[in-house]
Parts: structure tokens; sequence; C-alpha cells
């Protein structure tokens, strides 16, 4: 048991979306952090004012973490704070875990799921889609990743306190981010179809289908932030071509 009570759990997961409110080149998110922290740190510190401000003051400092998996390390420090454990302890343990959860939620979610989510909306307009529902789909997509994620990291972070890396190695999330990787291939690859054969297209332009296909394929699982970034641009571009024709 983690010692923490549900209301106090809903709690940080909604200050949770604030986490970047207040960020800064001194302390990063770490002030947000700890207005993440805030409910738990008055249930453990009840009646001790001075304790609750010592607390708070320590968990305002330098602190760095992937937005969306920031809940792991709040999940787990209000576990450690209703444990009474050492605030030695507790700061050597976010010292430790802030540079796993920021490299770990950007390459699935920047690097990977994002992408992957705007190559839908973009395949979706070039297709014939309106506008409004390509946008639809991809905030649909990319919400329900973003939402699940904060949760699971959450109950990760209470359930596990000091064991959370253990935990984070043995979660589906590295597979989830090869599988993100490879759909975003299979769509660039889709996408660059419907952008340079269009629909009706003949001669040369069906040959550039297929070629298309096989490169965003090829490509795709090699690709990075930018490369990404560019290819949806440049599909874009190729969907308000067609448009205009």
């Amino acid at each position: 048991m983690s010692g923490v009570s549900p209301r106090v759990r809903r709690a940080l997961l909604l200050r949770s979306f604030a986490v970047q409110g207040s960020w800064n080149y001194r302390t990063l998110i770490g002030t947000g952090f700890a207005f993440v922290l805030l409910p738990a740190l008055r249930a453990a510190h009840a009646g001790d004012e001075a304790g609750l401000r010592r607390a708070l003051a320590r968990h305002a400092e330098l602190f760095n973490s992937h937005p969306y998996l920031a809940t792991v390390a709040a999940g787990a420090v209000a576990r450690l704070e209703a444990e009474g454990a050492a605030p030695e302890l507790v700061g050597r343990f976010k010292s430790a875990l802030r540079g796993s959860l920021g490299s770990l939620g950007d390459r699935l979610v920047w690097l990977t799921w994002r992408p992957a989510c705007a190559l839908l909306g973009v395949c979706l307009l070039l297709a014939g889609a309106p506008w409004w529902a390509a946008a639809g789909v991809f905030l649909l997509a990319y919400n329900a990743l973003h939402l699940w994620l904060r949760a699971w990291a959450l109950d990760v972070g209470l359930r596990d306190g000091l064991q959370v890396g253990r935990a984070l190695r043995e979660s589906p999330l590295e597979r989830l981010g090869e599988r993100a990787a490879g759909a975003g291939a299979l769509l660039a690859g889709f996408g660059a179809v419907l952008a340079f054969g269009g629909a009706g297209a003949r001669g040369t332009d069906q040959l550039l289908g297929p070629a298309a296909l096989a490169a965003g394929i090829l490509l795709g699982f090699r690709t990075r932030r930018v490369a990404f970034a560019l290819l949806a641009a440049t599909l874009a571009a190729g969907a308000l071509y067609l448009r205009t024709r």
C-alpha cells in the first residue's frame, strides 16, 4: 500500500497537467513538480506547517522530466513522503530518476507517437477527409496515449516507490514505441502515395506511388524528429497542391 488516499491521488493526477506551468531556466519543472506534490505534502505533514514549508521548498528545486512521465516521480515521492523517508534519500532518488524519465518520454512521445499521429491526420486529409475530421482523429489518437500515460505513470510511482526503475524496465513502453515507429513508417509511405499519386493519376504518376511507398517503409524506421517533421511538411504541401489542381 502506498499510504496515499484516493483523494490525493486524484489531485496529483489533475495537477500534473500544469507541471510545466512555471517552467524556467533555473528550476526547469521543479516549481511545477512542487505544485503537483502539494496535496501529498499537506497530507504527510498535517499539523506541521513548518515541516510542510520545508518539504515544499525542497521539491521546488531543480527537477526535470518528460511532462507526461513526471507522474512516475510524483507518485513515488508522494509515497516516500507518506512513509516518512529522509529528505536526503528523496533528493537522491529524484536526481537518479529524472534523466531516465526524460529520455524515455522523449523517445516514445516526441520521436514516435506524435509524428505517427500527425501522419495519420495528413493521410486522412490526403484521402479527402474534411480538415476538421483529420484534426479530430489526430487529437483523439495522440491524447489516447497521453492521458493513459499520465494515469499509468502515477499508478506505477505510487505502487513501486523506490523500485520504479525496475517497473519502467519491465514496462511495455519500449515495445509501444517500436510499434508506433513501424506504424509511422507505413503511414509515411501511404501518405506519399496519396500525395504524389493522387486520385486518377496516370502514366509516370502511377509509378511514383509504389516507389514512394517503398521509400516510406525503408526510411521511416530510420527517421528522427527533424526528418519526420520535414516529411510531414512535404506531405502537407502535397495535399494543398492536389487540392488546388
